[in-house]
């Protein structure tokens, strides 16, 4: 055992698998030695002791990650930014993300897949890029700006395809694109998500079968379900090879409808879709030249259609425990392990597991609110402003 291994016990731990009790996680360095009984640390091991109450998890995984700390990826896509936007997240138990861009032009993804991809390798919460958009549909066009919705040129296909570092995730609507596209980023290695879509069933599962696999915010700013067009929310609900991301916040979706979606084939990702104000001191922010207020939990535009959340990771465990009756070992998988399988991370991130880096998250089992935070190995400082 190497000289630099020290044990964090609790009362329970979740590996990403099951939950074991009283069991402890042995950290080497920046990476995990082991999970195993409490009884079992060796001796003279340093032990991070935690009271019995308390969970033990991996860390969170946040897919869908506009902005937080009171800035806004889209605003000023460089690298200080996405590191702003991490730290506010962190403390609220999120150790890794995707910055994500909301359709702009194409000047704007540019400089926001250098920003991310320079992070790669040193800012250890980013795991990569999500764009979402601009190749959506007006018609389900949301908090997106309409002008800058369009269709894919040759130079976006270059620019998304080309070699990179890191992860990347597309949501886009497939009616938007031409046949073959989504095959073409497929094999480029990205992972692609419909959203913002009009798509009709046929169409979502043409686009499955060419590899889209994922659903971004399954039920919001989609072809609602009816008895003739299920469209795109049947197609996730009914195949086993998809994910869908799901925001828990109790305002984006009605709880029964959250619930159908956990009966579903599909594997389900909670997500935050997060805004400026998470992690920051402001009630309102700038979209798209409009203003945002945020009151009573909601991010809203003047005319109230809803633009992003104001919800962290951990809130979105809370409120599937909460309101939709899901076991919290069961929410801790839809907030760390199903996105790092998705996303193909898994053998990075995901679970506590030996090999893997120690991104851990302690979380109050009674209040599931997060006490402490580890960051590669390291402890982070949870206190929340």
């Amino acid at each position: 055992m190497s000289a630099t291994v020290h044990a964090v016990a609790a009362g329970r731990v979740f590996d990403g698998l099951a939950a074991r009790a009283n069991a402890a996680v042995l950290i080497d360095g920046s990476q995990i030695a082991g999970v195993i009984p409490r009884e079992d640390i060796p001796a003279a091991t340093p032990i991070y002791e935690l009271p019995e109450h308390v969970w033990l998890a991996p860390g969170f995984i946040d897919i869908q990650v506009n902005g937080g700390g009171d800035v806004l990826f889209n605003d000023e896509p460089t690298p200080d930014t996405v590191r702003a936007i991490v730290a506010a997240h962190r403390k609220r138990g999120t150790t890794t993300l995707l910055p994500t861009l909301i359709s702009d032009s194409p000047e704007k993804m540019t400089a926001a897949i250098a920003a991310v991809e320079s992070l790669i390798g040193i800012e250890p919460g980013v795991l990569g890029i999500h764009l979402e958009g601009p190749f959506l549909s007006a018609d389900k066009a949301g908090a997106h700006d309409r002008r800058a919705l369009r269709r894919p040129a040759a130079g976006d296909l270059a620019a998304i395809t080309r070699p990179r570092q890191g992860a990347m995730l597309v949501t886009l609507a497939p009616e938007r694109v031409p046949d073959g596209f989504v095959a073409q980023l497929v094999d480029a290695g990205v992972r692609v998500a419909l959203g913002h879509s009009m798509a009709t069933y046929a169409q979502t599962c043409a686009a499955m079968a060419e590899g889209l696999t994922g659903f971004t915010h399954l039920f919001n700013a989609m072809r609602p379900l009816d008895s003739r067009e299920p469209g795109p929310i049947a197609a996730a609900l009914e195949s086993p090879k998809a994910w869908y991301g799901l925001i828990a916040d109790g305002i984006h979706v009605a709880p029964a409808m959250l619930r159908l979606a956990l009966r579903g084939a599909g594997r389900p990702i909670l997500v935050s879709d997060a805004m400026p104000p998470v992690g920051g001191s402001r009630s309102s922010f700038m979209l798209c030249g409009e203003a945002i207020i945020v009151s009573n939990g909601r991010c809203t535009k003047t005319d109230g259609t809803l633009a992003g959340a104001y919800l962290d990771m951990a809130s979105a465990v809370r409120n599937c425990v909460r309101l939709l009756n899901v076991p919290l070992d069961e929410a801790l998988r839809f907030a760390s392990t199903h996105p790092a399988e998705f996303l193909g991370v898994d053998n990075i991130v995901g679970k506590l597991a030996r090999g893997l880096r120690a991104d851990i998250v302690a979380l109050d089992g009674n209040t599931i609110e997060v006490l402490d935070t580890w960051l590669a190995g390291r402890r982070i400082d949870n206190r929340v402003a």
